[in-house]
């Protein structure tokens, strides 16, 4: 069942943003946009004009793979992390918390069944939102594009998750509270390197973490950076899986190469910041319209 938020949404349609109400298995707004709620429990507020594809987001496969790796514990260093992160924040009871981004949930599901906050997890790909849903019913999940507008009212968020996801900062920077932090999370240089090298033929190291504080440096501040790291030994399966969740070896050539190492030892990194708000003017207008 869809919780009953404190959190309110606002309509996606174009030029609206009404605030969005539940009744009976929908979401209306005043002006008498519906949207339906599905069995699993999301919401889909995507519009037409926001799809880039068909099907857009991550595909079933994608989704399913990831769901593989992290139920076998190849997420665990990054959760640690996040936990720490939380319980530092020392969040009022009731705390509200976005995902943007969410995937299948699995972080913002884990850092919710510690109880304390009203958590809200937002992806493009109804696979992954709908993977959430059956997981976690007690988490209020949507199907939109975070690029062009984040479905909820101004200062709804005492914090923002940005999991190997896109960044939106002027929408981020909206739904926040003005003391609120954001914490990015992004692939570190040496992540699934062996891997890389192996089966695409280059290794090269990327500060992704460099480009996110750029992208957010006109309305955020960087206040802490580390990396979080493990190793792993993965099978042939877990092999495959690393490369489908993380758009890595399509390819049939790469596929060749992939299928011909039955182990390798990993490396699984990512470079986690906490960032918080510039004390510029707040614009309180609901949509970017």
């Amino acid at each position: 069942m869809y919780p009953l938020p404190l959190v309110t949404l606002l309509c996606p349609v174009r030029h609206c943003a009404a605030p969005l109400e539940r009744q009976a298995r929908a979401l209306i707004c005043s002006q008498g946009h519906s949207f339906d709620l599905a069995r699993s429990g999301y919401c889909n507020l995507l519009q037409p004009q926001d799809r880039r594809s068909r099907q857009p987001g991550d595909s079933k496969a994608a989704v399913e793979a990831r769901r593989r790796l992290l139920d076998a514990g190849y997420g665990a260093a990054l959760l640690r992390a996040l936990e720490e992160e939380m319980d530092a924040l020392a969040l009022r009871p009731g705390a509200a918390v976005l995902d943007v981004g969410c995937g299948e949930g699995y972080y913002l599901g884990a850092l919710t069944g510690r109880g304390g906050i009203e958590a809200h997890g937002l992806d493009l790909s109804v696979p992954a939102v709908d993977l959430a849903a059956r997981r976690h019913p007690g988490i209020n999940w949507v199907v939109a594009n975070a690029d062009r507008f984040l479905p909820y009212a101004a200062g709804s968020f005492d914090v923002v998750l940005s999991l190997d996801a896109r960044l939106p900062p002027s929408e981020i920077l909206r739904v926040m509270v003005p003391e609120g932090r954001l914490l990015v999370a992004v692939p570190a240089p040496d992540d699934l390197v062996e891997l890389r090298a192996a089966v695409l033929g280059e290794g090269v190291l990327r500060d992704r973490l460099a480009r996110a504080a750029e992208t957010l440096a006109d309305d955020f501040v960087l206040e802490e950076r580390r990396t979080v790291r493990q190793t792993a030994r993965l099978d042939a399966a877990a092999l495959r899986d690393a490369l489908a969740a993380t758009y890595r070896g399509a390819r049939e050539s790469r596929q060749a190469r992939l299928e011909a190492i039955p182990e390798m030892e990993v490396t699984l990194a990512h470079d986690l910041a906490r960032f918080r708000p510039l004390p510029h003017f707040r614009d309180t207008i609901a949509s970017p319209a």
